[in-house]
């Protein structure tokens, strides 16, 4: 298509050429009409090409974010679990919205045209010897400029890109606590330091602007330089009979649409760039977090939890917070993990529900290990409330049902009656439906925790995670989740508290310690609960944070 455009691009030259050789010396005027209807035919179906490119254009950019968004989005979901984020966390989601403006651009038409310009250098040769270098070396200085914009525009781009994302970083942080800046009176320090930020941004960014403004502009001038020099030279070859009058016309025409690309590439570099760096990312994220699929689904676990000599580290880090770890729970077992602060509780849970990857070792349920399950599938059987409750902008029921399409009522219900907080939620002015804001904010720490205990057991899970599930919780809703737990062994599934308050130990059968990221007793809970009253038998960082426990 492209090459049909820079055909039919040519009408213009050869129609003044025939205008001016053909026409006027013959005084024609039906000459004149034919060539008149003609070329106005040609340049219709110019412009018909143009606009289905530009529009095709268009559609392949959002066929790519079509195809790649879902991929983007779910590397985006587990790209925390592996790595650090440098910036908000979201900068995948703006690579792709780069490469997909890029791509609906003028910019690729450019590219697509500029192997087309020897055909019009060539053209400008068959006119005349001179004519042809005017032209090939004005190609020659535009080309010297677009590898200069390459050079220039390449550090600013990626410079601008990160001062981006600082910036966004940090008034996402911003916004998340404002209570914090209010109450304490420092959000004029914080805006002093997002401004600071922000003007390196704009610094950055101007720069580039500059640079390709700068680089734009002289591209123009240039142009129409050559333009005027490529009609003197036409002049000169006239005077002395060695050209037409219609050639030298015709020759300025072909000079600017042999330029017109490179001029076009030169005002979009700076978008290609980034959208070449952006890609270039996106790659990157695509390899390190592939799709995951499973051929064969397994059955639903319901018999065993190993964990077999497990260690961790966080992402992105190399310190250990978990090393060996070791031990197997039965159907129908709670177990409770208790330690002081930092001692790897959290860390080992997040191995355990497939969050955090062991660097040795292996987590199984009924034998297999967590891997063999899609995250999906694994998800079903999983039930899990992190420290840091976080609920989705929806309606509670949404929440509860993890958000699963046409969510029986009757499994909302029952994980809402499971954690004990059924009456709560029928009490508020529009019970299930009732929205609850970005991240809960609606509702109150105690309340989301426990919509949040609702959301894990949903689905009845053989698994059951729960770290520090009572952090939040009055009398009723410790009392809630007793029951909670109690159900979860009652089903035959196996219940894991990580726990500083005695009372979330209530309804387990079997406790773990641990200190210094290693287990350092495991067995029936009064067995141990016994030792760690010992000081002589158990180091005392052990004993130090668990003696509300002990007690």
């Amino acid at each position: 298509m492209s090459g049909v455009v820079n055909v039919l691009a040519l009408t213009g030259s050869f129609f003044m050429l025939q205008v001016y050789d053909r026409v006027i010396p013959g005084r024609s005027v039906p000459t004149l009409v034919g060539l008149a209807v003609f070329a106005g035919t040609l340049f219709v179906f110019q412009g018909v090409l143009e606009l289905i490119r530009s529009r095709l254009l268009v559609r392949i950019g959002m066929a790519l974010d079509a195809r790649l968004s879902g991929q983007i989005y779910a590397a985006l979901m587990r790209l925390p679990l592996r790595t650090k984020l440098a910036g908000d966390g979201l900068q995948s989601l703006r690579d792709l919205d780069q490469v997909r403006s890029f791509m609906s651009s003028a910019g690729p038409t450019a590219l697509f045209d500029l192997p087309w310009m020897p055909l019009y250098l060539a053209i400008c040769f068959l006119f005349h010897f001179w004519i042809g270098m005017t032209a090939l070396a004005g190609v020659v200085i535009l080309f010297s400029l677009t590898l200069l914009a390459e050079i220039r525009t390449r550090e600013p781009a990626r410079k601008a890109n990160s001062q981006a994302a600082a910036r966004n970083t940090l008034a996402e942080a911003t916004r998340r606590n404002v209570e914090v800046l209010q109450a304490m009176g420092f959000g004029s320090r914080v805006a002093e330091r997002w401004s600071g930020i922000n003007a390196d941004y704009l610094g950055t960014n101007a720069t580039a602007s500059d640079l390709a403004g700068t680089l734009g502009t002289i591209s123009k001038i240039l142009r129409m330089m050559l333009q005027s020099g490529i009609l003197a030279i036409g002049a000169y070859l006239v005077i002395h009979q060695q050209a037409t009058g219609g050639i030298m016309i015709a020759s300025s025409i072909m000079m600017s649409r042999a330029l017109a690309p490179i001029e076009l590439a030169i005002a979009h570099w700076r978008g290609f760039v980034t959208a070449r760096q952006a890609w270039g990312r996106l790659a990157q994220l695509l390899v390190l977090l592939p799709e995951t699929t499973t051929s064969v689904s397994l059955p639903a676990p319901k018999s065993a939890l190993s964990v077999e000599s497990i260690s961790i580290t966080p992402p992105a880090e190399r310190r250990m917070v978990v090393q060996d770890a070791s031990f197997a729970l039965e159907k129908g077992v709670g177990l409770g993990i208790v330690g002081p602060s930092a001692s790897g509780k959290s860390s080992l849970v997040r191995a355990i529900a497939g969050i955090w990857l062991p660097v040795r070792g292996t987590v199984r349920l009924d034998g297999a290990t967590l891997d063999q399950w899609s995250p999906e599938e694994l998800g079903k059987h999983v039930g899990y409330l992190p420290q840091d409750v976080q609920l989705f902008d929806g309606t509670i029921a949404e929440n509860i049902a993890r958000f699963e399409p046409q969510a029986p009522s009757e499994k909302i219900l029952a994980a809402a009656r499971a954690a004990g907080v059924h009456d709560l939620v029928i009490h508020l002015p529009e019970g299930y439906e009732t929205r609850i804001g970005e991240a809960g904010s609606s509702l109150s720490a105690g309340q989301r925790q426990r919509v949040a205990l609702a959301r894990a057991l949903y689905g009845d899970p053989f698994l059951v995670i729960l770290d520090e599930p009572n952090s939040n919780l009055d009398a009723e809703g410790e009392a809630a989740l007793t029951i909670a737990i109690q159900g979860v062994r009652a089903r035959g599934g196996i219940a894991i508290v990580v726990a500083h308050r005695p009372s979330a130990l209530a309804s387990l059968d079997q406790v773990l310690v641990m200190a210094n990221g290693r287990i350092q007793a495991f067995g029936p809970k009064n067995e141990i609960l016994n030792k760690i009253t010992r000081p002589a038998g158990v180091p005392l960082k052990v004993v130090s944070g668990l003696e509300e426990t002990a007690s």
